[in-house]
């Protein structure tokens, strides 16, 4: 017996969730999405106007929050007291699990659900893949829309014949022999899980994803427990300048944090701008995004360092006060100036976004 299936979206605030969640409203309209947002209270005014622009133009987006009835002023505030002033790091992200993924598992329960993810096409790493199994990720803006999971089980050596028989039924005529010779060829070395899924993807991603979907219906995974499902027909590749364009055209515009602002330093002209939406005080943020904080935001820079006790930093043998040295802000903004002039004539002198924006070393489930 088929059950009911939730969609959801997790809202960030940032460009790629509010485009994400835009496409598929327009595209999808029949999709009933249930939109979120993790609040952790912690979050820039700018990030704040795009989520109020975007609800309004989708309907609605529910709040979620963490630490709900807590005496203390954020969430952040209630977990780093439980944590004993240890502040989280890159190898101890408790900020992400505690305000982020168990609220959202929460939210969600234990009902079978499809959480549509933004990665873009453009960007090489994996999205959030939820521990428990009746939550299921899709990827619309990439070529693969499938999470790791699914291409991994479906894959096994014990599936073949059944995935030979489903090509058999929805492959083109004159593409099926060269999907059966990849198709029945083992993961090997040297013919990896990737190129066995570009392989098949460039034969017809129409196919590929028919296949899957049918494939997933002789699971338990939430896709499976439906008739149908939009996304296999989609062939749309979404990459940086598309999510732009997205906003644009929708009026909920880009968030304000990604303007680039201007400065000079020793007659040396150079930008800078906020590369991703999350907590203000996020570690992962490159040095010259904490001095964007201290010049464009000095209140809350001035709380991030409140934090900073107890020898816990968050850059790792740097403190904020000491980033914002006269002679220490000079340094990071010549260095920003020199990366940004060589990569501008590597360019050709295009207009270029802000350095290492898509860094992996992010957090990619911050951004569900």
């Amino acid at each position: 017996m088929k059950m009911k299936v939730r969609h959801v979206l997790g809202i960030s605030g940032g460009k790629d969730s509010a485009a994400l969640a835009i496409y598929l409203k327009d595209r999808y309209p029949k999709l009933s999405i249930e939109y979120y947002n993790s609040d952790t209270k912690c979050e820039l005014v700018e990030t704040e106007l795009l989520l109020t622009r975007l609800s309004s133009y989708l309907g609605g987006i529910k709040r979620i929050c963490a630490a709900e009835g807590s005496t203390e002023e954020t969430p952040f505030d209630h977990f780093y007291k439980v944590y004993g002033g240890f502040l989280p790091s890159p190898q101890a992200r408790w900020c992400t699990l505690r305000m982020k993924l168990e609220e959202m598992e929460t939210f969600v329960g234990d009902e079978p659900t499809i959480s549509y993810v933004g990665i873009r096409g453009d960007e090489d790493r994996e999205g959030y893949v939820s521990t428990k199994s009746n939550i299921q990720s899709i990827f619309p803006f990439r070529r693969n829309i499938w999470s790791v999971d699914v291409i991994n089980k479906f894959f096994q050596p014990k599936n073949v014949d059944l995935i030979v028989s489903l090509y058999k039924k929805f492959c083109p005529q004159d593409l099926l022999d060269e999907a059966l010779l990849i198709v029945s060829k083992p993961i090997t070395k040297s013919f990896y899980y990737s190129r066995k899924i570009n392989g098949l993807l460039d034969i017809s991603v129409k196919t590929f994803n028919k296949v899957v979907f049918e494939f997933l219906k002789t699971t338990n995974l939430p896709i499976g427990q439906l008739e149908e499902f939009p996304l296999v027909d989609n062939e749309d590749v979404l990459v940086k300048q598309d999510i732009f364009d997205i906003l644009e055209r929708s009026g909920v515009g880009v968030p304000a944090y990604y303007n680039k602002i201007e400065f000079e330093v020793d007659g040396k002209k150079g930008y800078y701008n906020r590369s991703r939406s999350g907590c203000y005080f996020c570690f992962f943020q490159q040095k010259l995004e904490w001095i964007w904080l201290y010049e464009q935001h000095p209140d809350l820079f001035k709380k991030a360092m409140s934090y900073e006790k107890n020898g816990y930093s968050w850059n790792q043998g740097e403190s904020l006060s000491d980033i914002i040295k006269p002679e220490r802000i000079r340094e990071i903004k010549l260095d920003a100036i020199k990366k940004q002039e060589k990569l501008k004539t590597k360019n050709g002198n295009k207009i270029i976004e802000n350095i290492d924006e898509d860094n992996d070393a992010f957090c990619a489930n911050c951004f569900i």
